[in-house]
């Protein structure tokens, strides 16, 4: 197995692995898109909203917003983001609040509501941990691949903001890692 790196940012990272197999590349990119953990508000508390949009459309959107997900934090971790804003105003990503500094909204300029004059919003958004095989908006990100060849492989990861690109693929690999050696333990009894 041969391993280059051809980009790597923050944002994106390019990989070529040679000498695995379509199974192989396969269980990386699902293992990465389904099964890294990433932090996403899932429930939102209404309190006021005197703007022109339903409950739902807003909490729609504050879910989509990307959070940081930093390596020390877990399923059992909670997360409130609270959010409060008077028009006239567009309310960006930056206003939500969070009540953890060491988790924050991963881009500050999400755009999402404009608030007319005298209208108002204020809600508690709960982020938890989940996974892309739940829903997407616990996915960190896209994950692609494409057979140049034989056992030659082209990765193509980026990242939505919740964690850089190098990081999800190191993420899948431990995942991937820790199944087969669960699964070599429970062949040995």
């Amino acid at each position: 197995m041969k391993v280059s790196i051809i980009e790597n940012s923050p944002k994106v990272m390019r990989v070529d692995i040679s000498g695995i197999s379509y199974g192989m590349a396969n269980a990386i990119r699902r293992a990465a898109i389904g099964g890294v953990g990433c932090f996403a508000v899932d429930s939102v508390t209404m309190y006021e909203n005197t703007s022109a949009m339903f409950d739902e459309y807003i909490s729609h959107r504050v879910g989509l917003v990307p959070i940081l997900t930093p390596k020390d934090y877990d399923e059992k971790d909670e997360i409130v983001f609270s959010l409060e804003a008077e028009g006239p105003a567009t309310v960006y990503s930056k206003e939500m609040k969070s009540s953890d500094k060491g988790v924050k909204v991963a881009n500050d300029n999400i755009p999402i509501i404009k608030l007319a004059e005298g209208q108002r919003i204020r809600l508690d958004g709960k982020a938890v941990m989940s996974f892309g095989s739940k829903s997407s908006k616990f996915q960190p990100g896209i994950v692609t691949y494409k057979a140049k060849e034989g056992k030659d492989f082209e990765f193509y990861i980026e990242s939505f903001g919740q964690m850089p690109a190098h990081e999800i693929m190191r993420r899948a690999l431990d995942i991937i890692n820790s199944g087969l050696k669960e699964v070599h333990k429970e062949l040995k009894k």
